[in-house]
């Protein structure tokens, strides 16, 4: 028999029976993995000391930046001055007893708190999507559900018909096994429109790049960050500094405001120019 002559016919009952309540399974399993991540998720402790050291960063970052040149002379090297000499003596360190040596990260209780909390969102992941996949093929392994209405390769035979090990069978139909993980990757839209933007119940994929928490911002220091390389950035950003050049933003300010209102600028002669 052919793929192009192939004809199966399916039972409604697998539909109804089968189809449907697979997906509407990880829907609401989904639903419910997001609450249980709120719930388990803990609200973040204030670190002071660790804020005022990414403060830092950024601010001598956005000094040596163009937002520096809004500054007078004397006030720019002033600053540079002072964050230089801070970054030296080690002000801002969250741990000024910072070493080489890199310290325990169990003995850390940020480092311990962020563990805890990737640990909480990797159990509220796995622990669902194991049953779900267990409870699928105990009870439909082998089932063939829906056949797809477009041609594709044979390459695709293995990730649509998992769970049924027959060579002769059309690519374009969809066993059980198959049509969970096209739920667990194909979600991700219905989750968002159920439970907005900023969900817990998106893919696999979405929950690896939300393990982190939320994103440290230009210049911030990551919690499991060692102190000897927060020491490390604290020097090179002295180099920085002492490297700064100033510019005026005023420079240049009457040519620019004539070329915004449409005038020339005046032609002055060599004679005028001396006298000036």
């Amino acid at each position: 028999m052919t793929q192009d002559s192939q004809q199966i016919f399916l039972d409604p009952a697998i539909r109804d029976w089968v189809l449907i309540p697979i997906m509407l399974v990880m829907v609401l399993v989904g639903v419910l993995r997001h609450y249980a991540t709120q719930l388990l998720t803990s609200v973040p402790k204030g670190n002071f000391k660790g804020v005022r050291e990414s403060a830092a960063l950024m601010r001598a970052r956005t000094l040596r930046s163009p937002a520096g040149s809004v500054l007078t002379y004397e006030a720019f090297q002033a600053r540079v001055r002072y964050l230089a000499a801070a970054f030296e003596k080690g002000t801002y360190l969250k741990n000024p007893n910072a070493s080489a040596t890199p310290a325990n990260p169990m003995s850390d209780p940020a480092g311990m708190e962020a563990m805890m909390e990737m640990l909480k969102k990797n159990m509220a992941m796995i622990v669902p999507q194991t049953l779900i996949m267990s409870w699928i093929t105990f009870f439909f392994s082998g089932f063939v559900l829906i056949k797809l209405p477009f041609p594709l390769t044979l390459r695709f035979k293995a990730m649509l018909q998992r769970g049924i090990e027959t060579a002769d069978m059309d690519v374009t139909w969809v066993s059980s096994l198959s049509w969970y993980f096209l739920n667990l990757f194909g979600l991700r839209s219905i989750f968002t429109l159920i439970l907005g933007q900023d969900n817990a119940a998106g893919t696999d994929m979405n929950q690896m790049n939300m393990m982190g928490g939320m994103m440290p911002g230009q210049g911030a220091t990551q919690p499991m960050q060692q102190p000897a390389e927060v020491l490390n950035m604290f020097k090179s950003e002295k180099e920085f500094l002492e490297l700064a050049q100033w510019e005026s933003a005023l420079k240049g300010v009457e040519i620019r405001v004539l070329e915004m209102y449409g005038v020339r600028e005046p032609t002055i002669s060599l004679t005028e120019k001396k006298r000036l």
